[in-house]
Order: structure tokens, then sequence, then C-alpha cells
């Protein structure tokens, strides 16, 4: 119930986002006034695309799609010890289970084709460096469309939009904020993100610590009290307020003292290696059905079966 509570609060500062119709299955979530009500949100089907011949496509032409996370990214994607709510096994890591939105991604493609899914994990920073040596077919992992990431892979999607938020303890200064040149004090953000290396050096008080190794580590350094805030995108700030109750997202999204970024650094793409052209457009034959509403959907399931952080 604590979790629920933590998740209903988080949802209120999300934007409702139009939806378009299709054939489709039903999620739930929950809903109180004010917040957008995705029990009523219809999912589409997977496509079937099964007779489309990919016998050719570099990295699939075994029907296996091997793809990179960090395992360890919540609610993105997370290790588990058993196959519960439709986890999947970890290769690289036996006995040890992925799940989260990046994995219910990952299996909706591959049912889509029939193909096999293999998960990998990898770290943060060693995700591209596997997939342009071949190790990867996709990385599926947060990554945000970036250009400096486009020029070392190919992307396809996005599936999912993530706008850029903070991270405070409720009872702070810091949550009082209506502005970035409101907040002060020490600060971090997960490195190699636009996070840490865009957004914090733009609130002009901000004290900024060194980055932290892992989207775990971000969050328990703002909840243990080592840091004022943490800058992170949407998706993983509900899914910490929905295990620590005691922090509180700080959205200035729509004001004019909020955080300046690309439709690249808030696009969530997948990854693939640069040139694979047909393993992209494969891809996206899948994506092309969603809206950001039902990327929103699919988020909040994960959320609501994500372990706590």
């Amino acid at each position: 119930m604590r979790r629920l509570f933590a998740l209903i609060c988080a949802m209120v500062m999300t934007l409702s986002l139009a939806a378009c119709g299709s054939e489709t299955t039903t999620t739930s979530s929950s809903d109180t006034s004010g917040t957008p009500d995705y029990s009523s949100v219809e999912i589409p089907e997977v496509p079937d695309l099964t007779g489309t011949d990919t016998s050719a496509i570099l990295g699939v032409e075994d029907g296996v799609l091997t793809v990179g996370m960090e395992c360890a990214y919540a609610p993105y994607n997370w290790t588990q010890t058993d196959d519960s709510n439709g986890a999947v096994p970890i290769v690289n890591n036996p006995g040890s289970y992925a799940n989260g939105y990046d994995v219910m991604m990952a299996k909706r493609i591959c049912e889509a084709y029939g193909w096999e899914l293999e998960v990998m994990a990898i770290g943060w920073d060693g995700l591209s460096p596997a997939l342009n040596a071949g190790q990867l077919d996709a990385v599926i992992a947060g990554q945000s469309m970036t250009e400096e990431r486009l020029a070392e892979v190919d992307m396809a999607g996005p599936y999912i939009y993530a706008s850029i938020v903070c991270v405070a303890k409720k009872d702070s200064e810091q949550a009082k904020a209506t502005g970035i040149s409101n907040l002060s004090g020490s600060c971090t953000a997960q490195t190699g993100t636009i996070w840490y290396e865009s957004c914090l050096p733009q609130i002009p008080d901000a004290e900024i610590m060194p980055e932290a190794e892992t989207a775990p580590a971000m969050i328990m350094s703002v909840e243990s009290g080592t840091v004022d805030f943490i800058c992170t995108d949407m998706p993983t700030a509900l899914g910490a307020t929905s295990t620590y109750d005691d922090l509180v997202i700080l959205d200035f999204s729509g004001t004019d003292d909020d955080f300046q970024v690309s439709e690249g650094d808030i696009n969530i793409g997948i990854s693939v290696a640069k040139g694979n052209t047909a393993l992209k457009d494969a891809m996206n034959a899948v994506l092309e059905g969603m809206t950001a509403e039902h990327f929103n959907a699919l988020m909040y399931q994960a959320i609501a079966v994500q372990p706590e952080i």
C-alpha cells in the first residue's frame, strides 16, 4: 500500500498525452482525481510479423536477439531471483532474471518476429562498446537519443519519452523550488548521462558532487542525505518515489525556469550497430503503432512490480 500510494502521488506530476486507436489489449492502473487514467489505456497487440524473412538481418540470422542492459536501473531494468512477473534469464549471470520496462519492450519485439530473447547484464559504460564489438545485437537500456550517441550507434524508436526532473526529500528546502534557479545545495546524477554532464551545470547554485556509478547509487545518495537532490528522468524518478515515500519529484516542465534540453535528450531509443538499418527498421515496425500514452502505461506496469531500489 505504501508503494501504491507513492506511485499515485508521483503520477499526478506526469502529463496526459493523447492516444490513437488500434486493435488492442487492456492494461490496468490506478486513478485519482487529476491523474491520467491508465486503466482505460488500450495497448496495441503485438503485430504478427512472423512471416517476415529476417534471416539476412545482421544479428538475428539465427532467430535469437541478444539484448544488453544494466539489469540495475529500475524501472527500466533490474535483476531478480526468479521468473515472476514475466522476468527472463540473464544469460551471463546464471540463476538471475531480468525484468522491467526494457525487458517488456524486448519481449514485444521478439514476439512480433518469433525470435528468442537473450538478455545480457552489462555495466552502463560497457553497453555501446559491447554492441560495437558484436557481443550484443541491441541495447535496450534507457539510452537517450543524443547526437553524441547517434555518432556511435544507430537507434530505433523512441520507445518512451522521458522529461528531465529532480528528486529531493519532501521536507527539504529543495522541495520548495519552483524552478532550477531556486535550487541550491549538493547534487549528483548517474555517470555518463546528460543529467550529470548537461543538466546539473545549468543550475546556478548547484554544488555538483562526483557522479554516481549506477541509478540505484544515485537514488540512495539523496535518500541517505549524502546529497540534497539528484537530477534524472521522470521514469527513474517515479521508480524512486514508489520505493521511498519521503522523496518528492521536482518537475519544472512548462515553466521558463526549466532545464534546456534537446529532443534527443528526452527521446529514449534502442541502439543497434552503426549501419544495421535492417534491424533498426524491424524494431521500428513493432514500435510504430504505439503512442506516448501507450509507453507510459507500460512503464507504470513495470513500476508496479519493481523491487525496492
